[in-house]
């Protein structure tokens, strides 16, 4: 006989599968619902009817599917259910986004950072500020802001909430759930960059072939190097991880990376780096914070150009980058990767060093290079990383146990 906690488990469950499958494809009528999710008839029933008293779901008409009859009713998220904030932290920008809970942006909020080292306490008084500012621009009640993530290209702690090292912020760390909770009543996470973009490729490229795929790893240039990957559990649910690729040693004792370390592959293959070797400065000096992207763009020319220091330059972090993803092929087996970030407008210019770095591996040499491809809209992938990230947990944590606010559903 199932005790009253179970049966409430069951009916969570039941809860969350259903939202899940609107979440996949928002608009399904009651037939498509049961045979999505597998559960009976009378089940879907009661669930999407709880939705809506809730008004967490709603009803919308569609035309018959045989083009007569009565209209299809299909249940979609409410868009005013929940809202939720992203922040993205690069080295040049903090980018702010508001959505509501199907997913739409609502607002954006751009700001230009200056990197003269700024403290810990003044970053997050901003960030604080900011999302203030993008509630109130969208008219929308605090608690009403279910859920707040965030991205950064550093070091995030095991307990996703903490920032322990970044290219922003350097040794500075900050808790961002003891900052935030202050202001916010809402789910608040920090995410590695690269692990958004590697899930948001993940899922956009198992749709396109209908099956999820086994592995992948998402690898972005730029001002720093960072390397998200994505592994099928035999639960068939995908796990998705940021080892701190960039900051692997490459050469032992030997350029200074930005990160304090010596011989790291981003002290290679980042925008400094490439800066730092097409003009032979000495590998030991002090990495520059920023380098304008118009700098970099200046190099490439000369490398088109044939400047013997400048094809150096972009070849160096093309070898670095391979012999990375040797050892990474070597640790975890063979996988498509995905070149993302600014970095990509030179992928040629690095593309024979990334080879030579790849056949250093015996198991390249045997089995093959990997599969390689560009993505150029690195951007939208953070962003799309941070919708399926942060709806998810929505549907599962908030909406699915039933302890949404107030706040959300008005």
């Amino acid at each position: 006989m199932l005790t009253k906690s179970s049966t409430e488990l069951i009916r969570r469950q039941n809860r969350a599968l259903v939202l899940k499958a609107l979440r996949r494809k928002s608009g399904q009528s009651h037939t498509e619902l049961a045979a999505e999710t597998g559960l009976a008839s009378a089940t879907v029933t009661a669930i999407t009817h709880e939705l809506e008293s809730e008004r967490v779901v709603e009803r919308a008409e569609a035309p018959p599917a045989a083009g007569r009859g009565r209209p299809r009713i299909l249940f979609l998220q409410r868009r005013a259910a929940a809202y939720a904030a992203f922040v993205r932290v690069s080295s040049d920008v903090l980018q702010y986004s508001l959505v509501d809970y199907s997913g739409t942006l609502i607002d954006r909020i751009d700001e230009k950072r200056t990197n003269s080292g700024e403290k810990a306490e003044t970053f997050v008084a901003g960030v604080q500020s900011t999302l203030a500012r993008l509630a109130r621009r969208a008219g929308i009640d605090r608690s009403a802001l279910l859920a707040i993530s965030i991205s950064s290209k550093g070091l995030v702690a095991d307990d996703n909430v903490t920032l322990l090292w970044s290219p922003v912020l350097g040794d500075q760390q900050i808790n961002f759930q003891r900052v935030l909770e202050q202001d916010w009543d809402a789910r608040i996470t920090l995410s590695h960059e690269s692990l958004l973009v590697a899930s948001a490729l993940h899922t956009s490229l198992s749709r396109q072939q209908d099956a999820p795929i086994p592995r992948l790893a998402a690898l972005s240039l730029g001002h720093s190097i960072g390397l998200g990957i994505v592994t099928m559990e035999e639960s068939g649910n995908p796990q998705p991880r940021a080892p701190g690729f960039g900051h692997m040693i490459h050469v032992q004792d030997g350029a200074l990376c930005r990160c304090g370390s010596s011989g790291c592959i981003e002290a290679y293959a980042g925008f400094y780096a490439i800066l730092r070797a097409s003009f032979e400065v000495p590998p030991n000096t002090i990495p520059a914070p920023f380098v304008p992207f118009n700098e970099i763009e200046h190099i490439a020319k000369l490398a088109r150009r044939g400047d013997r220091m400048a094809e150096f330059a972009f070849r160096q972090a093309g070898t670095a980058l391979g012999n990375g993803l040797a050892r990474l092929i070597s640790l975890h087996g063979k996988m498509p990767v995905i070149f993302t970030g600014p970095g990509i407008r030179f992928f040629e210019l690095m593309r024979p060093g990334i080879d030579q770095g790849l056949s250093a591996s015996l198991g390249t040499r045997i089995e093959g290079p990997p599969e390689i491809s560009l993505s150029i809209d690195e951007e939208r992938l953070v962003f799309d990383g941070h919708l399926n990230h942060t709806m998810a947990a929505i549907d599962r944590d908030i909406i699915a146990p039933k302890i949404l606010g107030r706040g959300g559903a008005q």
